[in-house]
């Protein structure tokens, strides 16, 4: 539980804090968390907020911290062009990094909260559950071994709002909500309104081309809203001079359409409705593989094809579906709300550029010139998921000050497939022993014993109190049972509490338990490919859980992640100019899943036996083995005022976070290999995947038609591990702090039209350069949350009509 004294120091911190901003701003406005400035103009008479079950809540009364950041600027002036960057540059608590070089995860880019992985984060849209994407994440220096939700299938311009709950909530919404949820409002207003984009990095690559358009239309005496979008982003390539491999942002082409409103039923009974497909074609560039005189001739390359060398693609072809129908109204006193989620994600792998070296070399053996194929269908996976809610609330005024009541239930159904390969992306066709590798170089497509099609159910009930015991404490607590047809059933509770100790100062706290059910692409992902070990032939796998390999090793059953979480806060609003918060958090994480290391005849002799039995040279497992302990604290302030006659809106938020690897419990087979189901680099890539600590200060400055827009971005130091690891004697990776600005302006040309240009990261920062052989994509660095592309330029026309 965090310290009294800690506290202490973080709440004068942050009214030292806001005391030097106020100076700047001495008439300044307050916003709630990050509530919008219209938002603040009026009281919020009836709105949701996530976390509570009250019909009438706001983010300034909630016993819990929750953000409230309103979208409308970022998509009608941001340097950013999706939600995972825009995000990143304005939520400290979020993370989200764009990989490099790490296969399929460059193609997605995932949601997490407080520095844990992007498992440990649940995102609604309109406060429903939305899917995962198909893809577990293998490579790369974030979110290993995790699955997440893909925020940029959803466009900037279709969304009113994100709430962010920082606080543990599984009790209140199940599974995968450990370090909080995400809400993404969608708009359902009356107009239309439009925006096109241009950006690039100042090394002239990355060009991005965007053009959205929302609309909202009066239909049946409710509001429908429509939006469209075409987002280009082009490849950039950071690589120096010479070398042949292509580090920076993937391409991806992405077309999106949604559709979000509701219509009048009987009366105080509305049916609503959300649906979104988005289509990606993405590419990502693999390892270069060498040319003639390279140890690559014959094993990976045939001088017939690429006698300079060649760099695969990994293209992804993803199809990304959503969509919500619901009804709600009044059954007697009690609100009561019905509704059925559909969520579909497909990721299929296209290899181009490329070649199967086997089937190459057995061409040349024939007496040919040495030719394969150049491009591979290498199979892909899809996740679908359905979600059935039945929610009711109803608000006693007479219990004390006010008791509301919730409770509901939710049956949700899910469905995993691997779909193989064609022949060629992983056969081995010149026989055993003659050189030429199994597989399209780069991607080696998914073989036909990798196929799944795996399907769970899970039901839950919950129930969820709100007393307001005077009026100055709130009371609020909740518990869920849930029961998964694979690994049986967990229960989970949370109870939480403010008092306001002054009419400026309002104490919160919060102890929860949580879990997190281990997704279906952890449970079922199979990868095989073949490698010469010894010179012997031999499989590679990725074992399933409960397959053959997996039960060879004795790897037991995965079950839930469960955890236990605190958190301790105060909001400071001594009048209508100034609103900080200070808020501790610690979240306990037990038998957390992990990826484990490749055992084989090296490092585990006896179970190299075992598994040489099964055809398998090395074989690697996801696990319950981990425990770990996130503590941290995150502060805001935000102020809207005057200097020298024109407005100034400023405001300040930071966030604070340490993961630790507390245990390691390796299953009664692995005991003693500790270092191999964990070792130091996979510790490191969970304790400081993300920056331990970041920053966001931003100033906006409007004179006139002219707005000036300020953010400056500060990024904690990192340290991760090397291949060759501190046993050999290489030191771990250090990444210093860096801090980046953001400067844009915006020239109003009347109430419906206005342009903004500016740059992102304008001083050209990058993250300190390493050994390129120590880290994970060969490059000097690692795909870190601060990016590696440095500088940008863009420009933005908005107008509404």
């Amino acid at each position: 539980m965090p310290s009294i004294s800690v506290l202490r120091h973080a709440v004068l911190l942050s009214l030292y804090g806001s005391a030097a901003l106020a100076a700047f701003a001495p008439a300044a406005h307050a916003q709630a968390q990050a509530q919008s400035a219209e938002a603040s103009a009026a009281p919020i008479q009836s709105v949701s907020v996530v976390g509570s079950r009250r019909a009438t809540s706001s983010a300034t009364n909630t016993v819990v911290p929750v953000d409230v950041i309103p979208m409308n600027k970022a998509s009608e002036q941001g340097a950013q062009f999706d939600l995972s960057q825009t995000l990143t540059y304005v939520s400290p608590s979020f993370n989200s990094t764009r990989q490099t070089g790490a296969d399929g995860a460059d193609l997605v880019d995932s949601a997490a909260l407080r520095g844990l992985g992007s498992d440990q984060t649940l995102v609604l849209v309109n406060g429903k559950r939305r899917h995962t994407t198909a893809l577990v994440n293998l490579f790369g220096a974030r979110n290993r071994g995790n699955t997440g939700t893909d925020m940029n299938a959803i466009p900037l311009l279709a969304i009113k709002d994100v709430q962010v709950l920082r606080d543990g909530a599984a009790a209140q919404y199940g599974s995968d909500a450990i370090a909080g949820v995400m809400d993404i409002g969608l708009k359902k207003s009356l107009g239309c309104e439009a925006v096109t984009g241009y950006s690039q990095y100042a090394e002239g690559d990355g060009k991005n081309y965007m053009a959205s358009a929302y609309c909202g239309v009066a239909m049946a005496g409710g509001v429908v809203g429509i939006t469209g979008e075409y987002l280009d982003r082009g490849r950039s390539n950071r690589s120096e001079a010479g070398n042949p491999r292509i580090i920076g942002d993937t391409k991806a082409e992405n077309k999106t359409v949604y559709v979000n409103g509701e219509i009048p039923t009987v009366p105080g009974g509305k049916f609503y409705f959300t649906g979104g497909a988005q289509t990606r074609e993405a590419s990502s560039a693999a390892f270069a593989r060498g040319g003639i005189g390279s140890d690559d001739i014959p094993s990976r390359n045939s001088a017939a094809m690429y006698p300079n060398g060649f760099v695969p693609f990994i293209n992804g072809d993803i199809d990304d579906r959503y969509a919500t129908v619901g009804h709600r109204g009044q059954i007697g006193e009690w609100n009561a709300d019905f509704s059925q989620t559909y969520g579909y994600n497909k990721m299929m792998y296209n290899i181009s550029n490329t070649l199967n070296a086997s089937i190459a070399n057995a061409d040349l053996l024939k007496g040919g010139k040495g030719i394969s194929p150049s491009a591979f269908g290498a199979g892909g996976f899809s996740f679908r998921q359905l979600t059935s809610n039945a929610d009711f609330n109803r608000f006693y005024s007479g219990v004390m000050q006010g008791l509301n009541v919730a409770f509901g239930a939710e049956y949700r159904s899910e469905q995993y497939k691997i779909f193989a390969g064609e022949t060629g992306s992983y056969s081995d066709a010149d026989g055993v022993g003659f050189g030429g590798n199994a597989g399209s170089q780069g991607f080696p497509g998914f073989q036909p014993a990798d196929r799944s099609n795996a399907k769970r159910h899970s039901s839950a009930a919950y129930l969820d109190l709100e007393l307001d015991v005077n009026e100055l404490t709130k009371v609020q607590g909740a518990v869920r049972h849930e029961r998964y047809s694979d690994f049986g059933s967990t229960t989970t509770g949370k109870l939480a509490a403010s008092y306001r100790v002054a009419p400026a100062v309002l104490l919160r706290g919060s102890a929860s338990t949580g879990f997190r059910a281990p997704s279906l692409q952890q449970v079922y992902f199979s990868s095989t490919f073949t490698d010469f070990i010894g010179g012997v032939p031999t499989d590679v796998v990725l074992a399933p859980n409960g397959g053959a390999v997996a039960n060879a090793a004795g790897i037991p059953k995965l079950k839930e992640e469960k955890s236990t979480s605190y958190t301790l806060g105060t909001t400071w609003t001594p009048n209508s100019a100034v609103s900080v918060t200070a808020d501790l958090y610690s979240i306990k994480i037990k038998d957390r899943i992990v990826l484990s290391g490749r055992f084989n005849a090296d490092n585990y002799p006896d179970l190299a036996d075992r598994l040489a039995k099964l055809g398998v040279g090395e074989a690697q497992f996801f696990v319950n083995s981990v425990d770990t302990k996130t503590s941290g604290l995150d502060l805001t302030g935000s102020h809207k005022g005057s200097l020298f006659g024109n407005k100034l809106t400023t405001f300040l938020a930071m966030n604070l976070s340490k993961t630790e690897v507390k245990g390691i419990h390796a299953p009664a087979s692995l005991q003693g290999y500790e270092d191999v189901l964990l070792s130091e680099r996979e510790r490191l890539f969970i304790e400081q995947g993300g920056p331990r600590r970041k920053a966001t200060l931003g100033f906006d400055y409007v004179t006139g038609a002219i707005e000036t827009d300020l953010k400056v971005i500060h990024f904690g130091p990192q340290t991760l591990g090397t291949f060759s690891g501190t046993a050999a004697g290489v030191p771990n990776a250090k990444y210093e702090a860096k801090t980046s600005a953001d400067l844009s302006f915006t020239y109003s040309i009347n109430k419906n039209a206005k342009f903004t240009f500016g740059g992102a990261n304008i001083f050209n920062v990058k993250p300190t350069a390493q050994n390129p052989d120590e880290t994970d994509n060969g490059f000097k660095y690692d795909s870190v949350q601060f990016g590696l592309n440095g500088a940008s330029y863009f420009g933005r026309l908005w107008v509404k009509f």
